[in-house]
């Protein structure tokens, strides 16, 4: 994956993190999706750096970063987001996370709440069980002997070529087969094939993903947060977007027509339309101890579930 932005490190617990950060203002976080890294975002990086101080890791794992024996736990992850952006002298943020990421900021919001302005979850894991059989793959027995083999230099440029043409084709089953591409090429590294595996195992079993947001999506009625899917999606289904406005009443969702699980590289510009719609038109959580206690305390209980809030859909 080329890089169009300088890449700048920290270490941080004894482990190199990489990181992209342009623009100034109010700062947005971008977390990538599974065996992607920031690069994922280097379609609407540079318009949302107009308005935005753009913050774009690498998660540990993945790309740049260190690829140690680690905790890859979501909880894990959202500590170190808290942790880069202390060191980064950065107190507060918009998330937006995709598919994976979009787990790990639900868990910073939960986690952090004091340090979460909004939230944008963009075809997210974490809102329902099913999800491609090529990720439950991964927790199988084998899997790393397995791809050790189809990335060995012949085999894995053949794959390459092959996803990518079949990408090229146009069809809606297989418009995301170019980033399938990328993925697959880093797995040709054993430490980031390790570090997927433990990823994953820490979110999704052979019956699909086993962590959700469900049953904390009550405390998102103090943060404003807005869902955007790709209506083609064929990783994570689309319907998980109406699952997320049913549990988070206050959610608003965007289903973008003709887009995959990347809407965000298929249509960057309405892409970067709607988080600067949604940052100018919602205020800014304000965290307050009293009433985080009350909602726990509560559970939830007094939210029925609601009929969907808005589906918005852009032509």
């Amino acid at each position: 994956m080329a890089d169009r932005y300088d890449v700048q490190f920290v270490t941080i617990h004894g482990h190199r993190r990489a990181y992209v950060r342009a623009g100034s203002g109010p700062v947005v976080l971008l977390l990538h999706g599974l065996g992607c890294d920031h690069t994922t975002w280097d379609a609407v990086i540079e318009s949302l750096s107009r308005r935005y101080t753009v913050i774009a890791p690498d998660l540990l794992g993945h790309g740049q970063s260190d690829k140690p024996r680690a905790d890859y736990s979501v909880g894990g992850y959202a500590n170190g987001m808290r942790d880069l952006l202390t060191v980064l002298g950065i107190d507060k943020v918009t998330v937006i996370g995709h598919s994976f990421g979009g787990g790990v900021a639900m868990q910073f919001a939960y986690q952090f709440p004091e340090r979460t302005e909004r939230l944008m979850l963009v075809s997210s894991g974490g809102l329902g069980p099913e999800v491609t059989p090529a990720i439950r793959a991964i927790t199988t027995p084998g899997f790393h002997e397995v791809m050790g083999v189809l990335t060995l230099p012949g085999v894995r440029h053949l794959g390459i070529a092959g996803l990518r043409t079949l990408s090229a084709l146009g069809w809606k089953s297989t418009r995301d087969f170019d980033e399938v591409a990328e993925v697959f090429d880093t797995f040709k590294d054993p430490a980031a094939r390790h570090a997927i595996r433990h990823v994953v195992r820490a979110v999704v079993d052979w019956h699909g993903q086993i962590v959700t947001m469900v049953d904390r999506a009550y405390l998102t009625e103090e943060m404003p947060m807005w869902v955007v899917w790709g209506r083609d999606d064929r990783v994570i289904p689309v319907r998980h977007a109406s699952q997320a406005a049913r549990v988070a009443p206050n959610a608003r969702v965007e289903v973008i027509p003709d887009a995959g699980h990347f809407p965000h590289k298929d249509h960057p510009y309405r892409f970067s339309r709607i988080v600067h719609d949604f940052i100018r038109s919602t205020e800014p959580a304000k965290y307050s101890r009293a009433r985080f206690r009350a909602l726990l305390k509560d559970g939830g209980e007094s939210a029925a579930p609601v009929p969907l809030r808005a589906v918005a859909e852009i032509s």
